[in-house]
């Protein structure tokens, strides 16, 4: 195989003028969209028109933005990745997609309508105070500057890899680009270049699999590959949760994960919003649903696809990729690098979802930090131009802190160890601090902000992970060609102790069991302090009230209420016991199972030289 990247000295994969031509074009009608909607397209001057496109924003393009959103080039290159070296159990995240679907429709999505919210960080002003509001709209803001990052790194990188541009060029000149037309055209010009992006995006991924899957010589042969290898893994029970991936990992861990995107975060707040009615913004959550589903389907089929091609010959071990990052731009240049245009196709594809989320993402911190900020520190009110002008300067300087970050980025060896530092350190405080607050605030009308002191800031991590893997393994030559390194790292014999057993559990799991701590001692917290003044707030902050509104229209606020704040109650107690009773005999079995074996093997360690008599 003669497959490699820019100016490497054993290929030649290169773009051509059509691959630049196609980019170009990309990047050109989204510019031209957010000058056009920054200068024509708006009816009014407004910050409602700026930020929610004037509520009179449609199904299908918020529904195609918010899909864009979502897949990021962290998704198209990361996803495959994971399926070529670990197996089809990612791909059940479409049943997460599913739950968390249900749950926003029916809990999230009603309360932030009914408010009519900027961003979901104001809920926590009308449910606790503004102190708390502004803790999460700083946690919000660096997550957001990080993820951002990243997500523009990832297809610079892939760009510079292929065309041997300069990194740092490509990076400036896009994110430059992505900056103005969301600074000029907001919420319209995101929308519908997250539109346009998004069809290029699934152009793209549909191509790509059409070539791999006549490549490898059709999908039998694919499916029959994968069986052999040990990658079809759809019902891998095994509940324990120190292995990296199960069913039960993906349908508990990942599902906490996509319902704070999907349910809480302000980008889909805003867009939901900017729809005319709920059930506008009902179906276009549906709508995301399933998007987001097809393309966690159509990125599974392509690490099935790399698989069936490399199953004799791994790139990764016979040192034709620099990382496993590298797999899937490798793929796509081995099937379609001698068609032109193909290769500037899943380039321009890749860009595309980086910047339809560096668009979302920088238009929703403009609207945070205004809103959360900027507004209060005013004295008096202003005219909504100084607003818009306001915000375009808060998406400026929060897309130039993004650029400058990217060099940081840089300086990790892979982008798995850019994730897994910075978004342990940012999101997972996120996550578990934002979601756990609106969870409570939603389905406990007693929760207070005591609980908020109680839970902030105990999470801790460990940069060792040991999983357990199920029968994937990486290790053929047999097809490798004889110019490649097929040369091994010798492997140390000593045979390391892992970390504390506590570290050794799946990542997926983290969203889900900083929840239940954030429950679990909010609740508990709340419940013998005191409580809030229940008939001094809106009963429309509960997620129950609208519940049993819309069970029942014809009933009194007061006893829809009064019933939110009885059954929410009973709720919290069953969930309370059954939480400290799992809690109880987690650590009953640890402490049978996992101490008396440790002690043994202490005193076995010391009684050789302790007694020793020789």
């Amino acid at each position: 195989m003669n497959i490699t990247y820019g100016n490497s000295d054993t290929g030649e994969v290169m773009f051509g003028w059509v691959d630049y031509m196609i980019f170009l074009i990309m990047l050109t009608v989204s510019t031209l969209i957010g000058v056009y909607f920054g200068f024509w397209g708006k009816k009014e001057d407004s910050t409602r028109e700026y930020l929610f496109g004037g509520k009179t924003m449609r199904i299908v393009p918020v529904s195609v933005s918010l899909i864009s959103t979502s897949v990021s080039g962290i998704t198209l290159l990361g996803v495959p990745t994971e399926i070529y070296r670990f197996g089809t159990l990612y791909v059940l995240g479409i049943f997460s997609f599913l739950i968390t679907g249900i749950v926003t429709y029916y809990i999230y999505l009603p309360v932030f309508y009914d408010l009519q919210l900027t961003s979901s960080y104001e809920y926590f002003e009308l449910r606790y105070n503004y102190k708390i509001r502004i803790v999460g709209s700083i946690l919000f803001t660096f997550s957001v500057i990080v993820y951002t990052t990243i997500s523009v790194y990832i297809p610079a990188m892939t760009l510079s890899l292929v065309c041997g541009i300069n990194l740092h060029v490509i990076t400036v000149v896009t994110s430059i680009l992505c900056i103005v037309y969301t600074m000029l055209g907001g919420l319209k010009a995101v929308v519908w270049t997250d539109f346009l992006q998004g069809m290029i995006m699934l152009l793209a991924c549909i191509i790509i699999i059409i070539l791999g899957v006549h490549h490898v010589g059709g999908f039998k042969n694919v499916w029959k590959i994968n069986q052999e290898g040990g990658r079809i893994q759809f019902l891998e029970m095994n509940p324990s949760p120190f292995i990296r991936q199960s069913f039960w990992t993906i349908i508990f861990g990942l599902t906490f994960f996509v319902m704070n995107t999907v349910g809480t975060s302000p980008v889909s707040v805003q867009k939901f919003i900017s729809l005319p009615t709920l059930q506008h913004a009902r179906w276009s959550l549906l709508i995301l649903c399933v998007g987001w589903s097809l393309i966690v389907l159509i990125s599974g089929l392509t690490g099935l696809l790399i698989y069936s091609a490399y199953f004799d010959c791994d790139p990764i071990q016979a040192k034709a990729v620099r990382r496993p990052d590298q797999l899937t731009t490798y793929f796509v240049l081995d099937v379609a690098g001698h068609i032109p245009g193909l290769p500037g196709l899943f380039i321009a594809g890749l860009f595309s979802a980086a910047l339809s989320t560096m668009s979302s993402q920088l238009n929703s911190i403009g609207a945070t930090v205004f809103e959360d900020f900027v507004r209060p520190s005013l004295k008096g009110n202003i005219s909504h131009k100084t607003a818009i002008v306001i915000i375009r300067c808060i998406v400026s300087l929060t897309g130039a802190v993004c650029l400058l970050l990217v060099i940081v980025v840089e300086k990790f060896e892979s982008i798995l160890q850019v994730c897994t530092v910075l978004f342990i350190f940012c999101d997972e405080y996120n996550i578990r601090s934002n979601a756990g607050i609106i969870h409570l605030g939603m389905l406990y009308p007693r929760g207070n902000t005591a609980h908020f002191h109680f839970t902030f800031g105990s999470d801790r991590s460990s940069s060792r992970k040991h999983y357990q893997f199920i029968n994937c393994w990486l290790d053929s030559f047999d097809g490798c060609e004889s110019n490649l390194n097929l040369s091994q790292p010798a492997m140390n014999e000593e045979v390391e102790d892992g970390p504390f057993i506590l570290y050794q559990v799946s990542y997926m799991y983290y969203p889900l069991i900083g929840l239940i701590l954030m429950l679990a001692i909010g609740a508990i917290v709340s419940h013998v302090t005191e409580p809030p003044e229940l008939d001094k707030m809106n009963p429309k902050l509960f997620a129950l009230f609208n519940l049993s509104r819309t069970a029942n229209t014809h009933s009194q606020v007061f006893d829809e209420f009064t019933l939110t704040h009885y059954v929410s109650t009973y709720i919290v107690k069953c969930f309370l016991f059954i939480s400290n009773s799992f809690l109880s005999s987690f650590i009953f079995i640890f402490w049978m199972i996992f101490v008396p074996h440790k002690f043994v093997q202490y005193c076995n360690l010391l009684a050789p030289t302790r007694y020793d008599i020789t």
